[in-house]
């Protein structure tokens, strides 16, 4: 499988990026490892690992601590070593989409709430979200919308990477990684 790693850190300064190679990472703490020595002293470190732009994983620390992990899709880990490596253990989905009730009127200011019944993501065709949909909230993408944006069969992992990544502010960053 190939596959696409982008570290984005954020400091004082901003956001900045890396591309990251993961050939050789024993498991997923050598490869937070690989992230902190990115930017040690970064307040947030985020990487996006794309597999042959059909998954997406998402890893992030806070202050080179408290990892934490989402994937597009569990099917990775099955799959793929990379992606046993990364969400090997992870094995359930997010817990909002798990119990069915997730809040998505954060992103869709279209849709009316409506007492009668909560409001849910849609539910996607093939994807099997797992892990915490909820790591980027506080950079401006809600959980909601990142499982929207996985359950999109048409997007490919590289469209919902740069979509997250224009939403929490590293868009330019990360596309100028693609470009070399």
């Amino acid at each position: 499988m190939s596959y696409f790693a982008a570290a984005v850190v954020k400091d004082a300064k901003g956001w900045s990026a890396a591309k990251v190679s993961l050939a050789g990472a024993a498991d997923v703490e050598d490869v937070a490892d690989r992230i902190r020595d990115i930017e040690p002293a970064a307040d947030v470190s985020l990487l996006f690992v794309e597999s042959d732009d059909t998954y997406l994983a998402i890893l992030r620390l806070d202050n080179g601590e408290d990892l934490r992990i989402f994937g597009s899709d569990l099917a990775f880990a099955e799959e793929s070593r990379l992606g046993a490596l990364l969400l090997g253990d992870l094995a359930e989905p997010p817990a909002d989409l798990a119990s069915g009730v997730l809040d998505v009127s954060a992103f869709d200011a279209e849709e009316p709430e409506s007492d009668d019944e909560p409001d849910t993501p849609p539910a996607p065709a093939s994807a099997d979200p797992t892990g915490d949909a909820d790591l980027l909230a506080d950079l401006g993408l809600p959980a909601a919308r990142l499982l929207e944006l996985c359950g999109q069969d048409a997007l490919l992992a590289s469209d919902i990477t740069a979509e997250v990544c224009q939403a929490i502010g590293c868009g330019d960053e990360v596309e100028e990684l693609r470009e070399v």
